[in-house]
Order: structure tokens, then C-alpha cells, then sequence
């Protein structure tokens, strides 16, 4: 049996649109009009994957995937929004989304995104992995929690696939179409603003000076480099 699926969204001609594009692709669906009814619903239904719009009525995009992420930082929340500004892409990954798609959106796109989604949910259930551990970092993949020396973090699961990604290729340079298609799964265009932000997130966080970084340096026109270790 597929996977179940809930999409919020208030606009009655989308909502029913994406309910049947999701549903002839054989996924269980499931939908909510507002953020209350979201929460409720999933609650209520436990879906394996959100596809979430900000602009709701009752409680925001952004204030359902807080709630959700209090409790669940494994369901893949995916934001839909029309919105383009750099600011609410870099509020929702800090609340913890995945990925943000804008609207309009292509059909392949979203499907392949969604598709995309559910095998790294899949992987992770084979492979929990073990600590990411360097310089006075170390991360448990298992908890999604941090530590650097004294002070605590939490961390994502793609910041985690990020550094996973980073600790077998370390000391190398990754473009960043290789990073979009190893940890999104899809190319497409426009996404390198939103790997931009997820390394900028992650930096803050493991960094002793996010600006002048030490463990994730970025190389111009190309990637990023990734060194464990540091002089």
C-alpha cells in the first residue's frame, strides 16, 4: 500500500487538483483547508508526508510545521508558497521544512519531489547511522541532536544528510548540482538558493564563526569543501 499524504491548502481549485493528481498516482490522501484542521488531521491520520501551503487561514504554514516539529522531526514537511523572498524560505527552514516548492509548480516536478522524499525516508529506516563526530562537533543521527562543546543544538535531517554526505567526500569539493541531486534527488532549477541556505543554517550551528567558517569553506563558482579537520 502507498504512502499517505497530507495537503493543506485554502484554494479550493488547487486543493482539489493535487488531492487528484496524488490519488492517481496511487497515494492515500488526506487534506485540510486551514492549520487547525491540519494539526488535527494529522494527528488524527499520521501521514507519511505534508504538503504544506503558508498563506492558511487559523494558524500559518509556518506555525503548523512549529507544532509538528515539537513532536516529529522525521515526517517530511514540504512547503508550498507563492511567495519568493529570501526571508520566509530561510523562516521555514529554520522551522524545521525540508524543501519549499513554488507555486506555480510543474506536475513531474512535485511528483519526482515527493518520490525523492520518500526514499530518503526509506533509507534512513534501513541505515539510522552512527555519530558525525569532528573538531568538537558531534551529532547523533538517531535523536537529531548536537553538541559543540558546551552548547546544544538540534539539527535536521537534511542538515544530517548534508554532513553524512560531506564526512565521505572529506577534504573534496562538491558542486552543487552533485549536492542537490545526492540529498534532494532531483534536479531542478532554482534550487541552489535553498542548498545555500540549508549550509548557511547548518553553519550557524556548527561553526565558530559562521562568517569565516573552518569546517564548511565555500569554493566560488563551483560548491563547497568539507574538512574534518582543522589547523
Amino acid at each position: 500500500m502507498k504512502e499517505k499524504i497530507l495537503v493543506v491548502e485554502d484554494d479550493s481549485a488547487i486543493l482539489t487538483g493535487l488531492v487528484d493528481l496524488l490519488k492517481d498516482e496511487g497515494y492515500r490522501v488526506c487534506s485540510a483547508t486551514d492549520g487547525e484542521e491540519a494539526l488535527r488531521i494529522y494527528t488524527e491520520e499520521g501521514p507519511q508526508l505534508i504538503l504544506l501551503d503558508i498563506m492558511i487561514p487559523e494558524l500559518s504554514g509556518y506555525d503548523v510545521c512549529r507544532e509538528i516539529r515539537k513532536t516529529d522531526s522525521l515526517t517530511p514537511i514540504l512547503i508550498l508558497t507563492a511567495k519568493g523572498q529570501e526571508v520566509d524560505k530561510v523562516v521555514g527552514l529554520e522551522l524545521g521544512a525540508d524543501d519549499y516548492i513554488v507555486k506555480p509548480f510543474g506536475v513531474n516536478e512535485l511528483l519526482a519531489r515527493i518520490r525523492a522524499a520518500f526514499r530518503r525516508v526509506h533509507a534512513r529506516e534501513k541505515n539510522p547511522g552512527i555519530s558525525i563526530i569532528f573538531g568538537n562537533v558531534r551529532i547523533d543521527p538517531r535523536t537529531y541532536h548536537g553538541t559543540k562543546e558546551k552548547k546544544q543544538f538540534s539539527v535536521t535531517r537534511r542538515e544530517i544528510q548534508l554532513l553524512q554526505l560531506f564526512m565521505n567526500h572529506d577534504g573534496e569539493v562538491l558542486d552543487r548540482f552533485t549536492l542537490l541531486d545526492e540529498i534532494w534527488g532531483v534536479r531542478y532549477e532554482g534550487t541552489t538558493r535553498t542548498l545555500d541556505q540549508h549550509i548557511a543554517q547548518l553553519r550557524r550551528k556548527i561553526e565558530d564563526d559562521p562568517s569565516h567558517p573552518r569546517y564548511i569553506s565555500t569554493v566560488h563558482g563551483v560548491g563547497y569543501r568539507f574538512t574534518s579537520t582543522t589547523v
